[in-house]
């Protein structure tokens, strides 16, 4: 049920994205909706599905009172201004069309899995979207057994190719990050939470290069050269949103060096040398000759 409506939310902020500035009469957007879905479509439930996608995605669907038409203001750049929404909006429509010409598509579309996606996004999202509290069954890989949690789910945030839940854990009287892939189950409690003051997701991990917190930890700046070839990629795909190219093929990023980003900096080899500050240097170092000794022992 959640699933479908989410799909209904995405078909919508589709719709008016296709419509453009022009927009669309409600008596257009209930026969389109009627043609897809096979249903009236209420001005009561298209205001209530408004409301869900502001609350969701942050898209405003406006009135021009003038024209009685509805519209998504800039339309165009609603996936370039807001890459959550956009993801979001993508990875539905790309999974709805894979589904629908599932036959007509079959061996040409290739889409990279990420496992604990599946299961819980929805459900997550339904209780994000009325800030309830969530009861999860947690087991994490260092631990035999697992334990109940409550955690009041703040955001969701994936990285590679694996979605974690950022929330308040009141057993913990912490914030905390889970892998959805480590939650055995899920349910909504009745009790509801307040959100922090203008939290933000991007903003919680703005000096983290994957999934761990700061939590007081400092930032620092990474400096490194990288091959002519690598250079062109890191220009396409930065390795963190603070990254910056202070001179030909050498590039800076700002974080928490967690071990995440040494695992990374190991991942590109001889592609890459660090350049400062010499801790990160040493540990990169480090774990490279760990690895060539376990190859050549």
């Amino acid at each position: 049920m959640v699933t479908e409506l989410i799909q209904k939310y995405i078909w919508l902020v589709q719709t008016f994205i296709k419509a453009g500035d022009r927009g669309l009469l409600l008596e257009e957007i209930a026969r389109a909706w009627e043609l897809r879905w096979d249903s009236d479509y209420s001005r009561r439930t298209f205001n209530n599905h408004r409301q869900a996608i502001a609350d969701i995605f942050g898209i405003e669907i406006t009135c021009d009172r003038r024209t009685n038409r509805y519209h998504v203001p800039f339309a165009e750049e609603v996936a370039d201004s807001n890459a959550t929404a956009a993801w979001l909006i993508n990875t539905f429509t790309i999974n709805n069309l894979l589904t629908l010409g599932k036959e007509r598509l079959s061996g040409r579309v290739s889409v990279e899995d990420i496992p604990s996606g599946q299961r819980w996004l929805t459900l997550l999202m339904e209780a994000m979207t009325g800030n309830r509290v969530i009861r999860i069954h947690y087991r994490k890989y260092t631990r035999e057994e697992g334990e109940v949690l409550h955690v009041h789910p703040y955001a969701l945030k994936e990285f590679a190719r694996r979605w974690y839940l950022a929330g308040w854990c009141e057993e913990r009287s912490a914030e905390r990050v889970y892998g959805l892939d480590r939650i055995q189950d899920i349910a909504i409690e009745d009790a509801t939470f307040k959100m922090p003051k203008n939290y933000d997701v991007e903003e919680a991990f703005a000096t983290s290069f994957g999934i761990y917190l700061a939590e007081g930890r400092k930032a620092e700046n990474i400096e490194f050269q990288a091959t002519e070839r690598e250079a062109r990629y890191l220009r396409d795909l930065p390795l963190h949103h603070s990254q910056k190219e202070v001179r030909d093929n050498v590039f800076r990023i700002r974080v928490v060096p967690d071990d995440d980003v040494i695992m990374e900096f190991c991942r590109l080899g001889n592609r890459v040398e660090i350049l400062s500050p010499d801790t990160v240097r040493e540990q990169v170092r480090q774990a490279l000759k760990e690895a060539y000794i376990q190859y050549n022992p």
